[in-house]
């Protein structure tokens, strides 16, 4: 709603990285959820194994929260991932991380990251002759895409409308004609002519909600377009 996207505008970042912010907890569940499996994605096509790459992962999160280097961000010195990746990649040139024979992240406080399918997620990723940095950016792009999906799916249910969403949500990601909207109406015993203005409103509402997961980590409108071109050029 237009409420969230005028105070997540970079705001989310600012949050999450100050820790008596009320909305500390749930900015850097968010910012957490967003990028661990690029970051992961990039860690394994450097050529680090999954538990490596689960170590680095979490390792880089709780130091970056240690060292507040999420204050370092600025919206004015280019794009939050951008930071990120090349936080990452001092992290990983850190001798004081090599030096250590201890698990990576040693006795740092663990975060809420969902490694159980990491690895068959990464598996199944097609686009093996990427680099690490351009496999990051579209695994960047297709969490944005699943986040604003699986938020378009809770507000469906949240109406009543979760068998509309499961029958019409291919209509989101298809090509425009690849589906019979007849086959649609005779499973929902609606008219064409309401699937079609359902699916409008669907693809509508799921255009909204990308550009407002875009928004959290930018500051300005024109931004979020710029956003938008870089997340369907990563997925090209």
């Amino acid at each position: 709603d237009a409420g969230r996207f005028a105070t997540t505008r970079w705001s989310v970042i600012m949050a999450a990285s100050d820790s008596a912010s009320a909305q500390h907890e749930p900015a850097l569940s968010t910012l957490c959820q967003t990028y661990w499996f690029p970051l992961y994605a990039y860690l394994r096509r450097r050529g680090y194994d999954s538990h490596q790459a689960e170590d680095y992962t979490q390792g880089f999160f709780a130091g970056l929260l240690e060292r507040k280097g999420l204050q370092r961000a600025d919206p004015k010195y280019g794009k939050f991932r951008s930071f990120l990746l090349a936080s990452l990649k001092n992290f990983l040139a850190d001798e004081w991380d090599r030096a250590h024979a201890q698990k990576r992240g040693g006795d740092r406080k663990a975060l809420s990251l969902d490694f159980d399918a990491a690895s068959s997620r990464y598996d199944r990723e097609p686009a093996h002759h990427l680099s690490p940095d351009k496999l990051f950016e579209r695994s960047w792009a297709l969490t944005v895409l699943t986040r604003a999906m699986d938020r378009l799916k809770s507000e469906s249910a949240a109406s009543g409308k979760q068998r509309l969403f499961d029958c019409l949500k291919v209509y989101l990601t298809a090509e425009k004609d690849a589906v019979s909207y007849r086959d649609a109406a005779g499973e929902l015993k609606m008219t064409e002519g309401a699937v079609k203005v359902a699916v409008h409103r669907l693809r509508r509402r799921y255009r909204e909600l990308v550009r407002d997961e875009i928004a959290q980590t930018v500051t300005t409108e024109a931004q979020v377009d710029e956003e938008i071109r870089d997340l369907f050029a990563a997925l090209t």
